[in-house]
């Protein structure tokens, strides 16, 4: 028998507050239309700002500004970001051209593209929600799902037009995601004020409680593991035979997140466990999430993730359960090779003909003046767009014709070095961090610029500066850039200080490990220094950094102890 003490067959006053706080929120309504309507605060008040965040909304304030109104008795500048649900990241130009009409009017802080291929708006104050909301809605968006205790937005990698077999795999993911989302009448209801039509079940998924914690589903295309699919909690690799999709390889049990504070707590990487034929895939997809909806913690919040759920129970007990829900075992994985994860920057030509632009965005920000820039370039063709799970943006769908006139325009726009960035800023990820996220410690997006600037210039010491090595920079050890999975990481541990991580794979599928603890900035570049010197002397053809430190062996030993604050 296995240990059900901690799941969602327990009575609900015995599980953890969060859980407790979603079988009282009427399937996710709680005060939060009570709580709009409050003209004395900038907040949402209570634990409605819980509920918010799978409506897609988190609610911040400006850090950097926080100790100064406390001083003057003044309430926090309380501001939202709202996240958008846009499976594998495809925009049509009309949607972008409202995206960024929408971000002019109401947010503050303007357009980023996250590590989740979507669109967020920060800086949204709360008397303009509802009108963002529903401006979203009329280019046909929403944000459902895009946090909280639910299916995220769904990944896709790889550009979905570069072949049938690749739109292909771009549909599946949109099915998915369409078919994974909660399904409540509160998101019409305090939103858009509409009556949701009477059901005999809101949720005939997810039920009162939903989920423990989130669930990502990622759909990656070799050779290129741009989305980092070992880092999900369910993988679907595509395997294509002489240009057709047969199916997927399944990988379940990946996750970034942690708490340095306990050692239970860890990232994990997904493990390969069999195929399935492609047209299961989005039912597949409902049947993981659901074992890990019957069966995660809900107890210990920081032990709720799936990853925790299949070291729990174990691999071979989740096989079984899978087995019965299905019907039938997994057949073989088949073979399938990855190259590297990061994006295919610059030209490429589909099948069709047609050609596609891959754009470097730094961090995936877009100030005012890109986001016109960017709107101008979709009146210059008949296209689309995508954002990629690595923060920068494609133009896709470029008729022959129209490529010069485009290669012009870039050029007197002053983007054309997009399509050929620095090699080291190109394969560099940071979350946001502060001033707005409540959960960092460290700076992240805003460090980036001074974090590349120093690291290309070590790196040109040893004539490495064009050699890639991934980077990743988080304000916080939850991994929103996906750092354990970086040749190099960076995850913030106070102002200033961060925890050194090393050694992942170039390719995305090996873990980086903890090599020092609370460095600054000069102690990173003199633990690296040496590092740095070996690997350009002693490295084998085409190795890459990550590689040659686990062959050499010299992630052995942690020179420096994690220490405690």
């Amino acid at each position: 028998m296995i240990d059900r003490s901690s799941d969602l067959s327990q009575p609900v006053d015995a599980l953890n507050e969060s859980e407790q706080l979603k079988a009282r929120s009427r399937y996710l309504r709680g005060g939060i239309a009570e709580g709009l309507q409050d003209p004395l605060t900038g907040a949402v008040p209570g634990d409605d700002p819980l509920l918010m965040k799978f409506h897609g909304i988190y609610q911040q304030d400006d850090r950097d500004r926080r100790a100064d109104r406390r001083r003057r008795h003044l309430e926090p500048i309380y501001q939202f970001m709202v996240r958008m649900r846009i499976p594998g990241g495809v925009l049509d130009k009309y949607q972008w051209w409202g995206i960024a009409e929408l971000s002019r009017r109401y947010a503050e802080r303007g357009i980023r593209i996250t590590t989740r291929q979507t669109v967020q708006l920060h800086g949204v104050r709360k008397p303009h929600l509802r009108a963002l909301m529903q401006g979203l809605r009329d280019i046909g968006l929403d944000t459902i799902a895009a946090c909280g205790d639910d299916s995220r937005g769904v990944v896709c990698g790889t550009n979905p037009f570069l072949s049938r077999a690749h739109q292909r795999v771009a549909e599946l993911a949109r099915v998915t995601s369409d078919r994974l989302i909660p399904k409540t009448g509160a998101y019409p209801e305090i939103w858009y004020r509409e009556s949701a039509p009477a059901t005999h079940s809101e949720e005939p998924v997810y039920g009162e409680l939903y989920l423990p914690r989130k669930f990502k589903v990622g759909y990656a295309i070799p050779p290129v593991n741009d989305i980092d699919v070992y880092g999900q909690d369910l993988g679907l690799i595509a395997v294509i035979d002489n240009g057709e999709l047969r199916g997927f390889n399944v990988c379940v049990g990946g996750g970034m997140g942690q708490l340095d504070s306990r050692e239970d707590s860890y990232p994990r990487l997904a493990e390969e466990i069999g195929f399935i034929d492609a047209e299961e895939a989005p039912a597949f997809s409902e049947t993981v999430m659901t074992i890990q909806r019957d069966f995660g913690d809900r107890k210990d919040r920081h032990r709720a993730r799936f990853k925790y759920t299949l070291d729990r129970l174990g691999l071979d007990w989740f096989l079984d359960e899978l087995a019965h829900r299905r019907g039938r075992d997994l057949e073989p994985a088949r073979p399938r090779r990855f190259e590297h994860n990061g994006d295919r920057l610059g030209w490429q030509q589909g099948d069709d003909g047609l050609w596609h632009a891959t754009l470097y965005i730094e961090s995936g920000r877009l100030d005012d003046a890109l986001r016109g820039q960017i709107s101008g370039l979709l009146e210059q063709y008949g296209g689309r767009l995508r954002m990629t799970t690595n923060q920068n943006l494609q133009l896709t769908h470029i008729e022959t014709h129209e490529l010069e006139q485009l290669q012009w325009r870039l050029e007197d726009l002053g983007l054309a070095w997009r399509l050929t960035p620095d090699t080291q800023a190109a394969h560099t990820l940071s979350c946001v961090a502060l001033p707005t996220c409540g959960l960092a410690m460290a700076e992240a997006e805003r460090y980036t610029p001074r974090l590349l600037d120093v690291f290309q210039r070590l790196k040109g010491q040893y004539g490495l500066a064009d050699v890639p090595i991934t980077l990743r920079l988080t304000g916080c050890p939850n991994g929103c850039a996906r750092p354990y999975l970086g040749e190099i990481a960076l995850t913030g541990r106070a102002p200033g200080l961060y925890n050194l991580y090393l050694g992942g794979s170039f390719h995305g599928d090996r873990l980086a490990r903890l090599y020092a603890g609370n460095v600054n900035e000069e102690r990173f570049l003199e633990l690296l220094a040496p590092l740095l010197e070996r690997f350009a002397e002693g490295r084998d053809n085409g190795e890459h950094f990550g590689d040659f430190l686990v062959r050499r062996g010299l992630l052995d030993d942690t020179p420096v102890a994690l220490t405690s604050f």
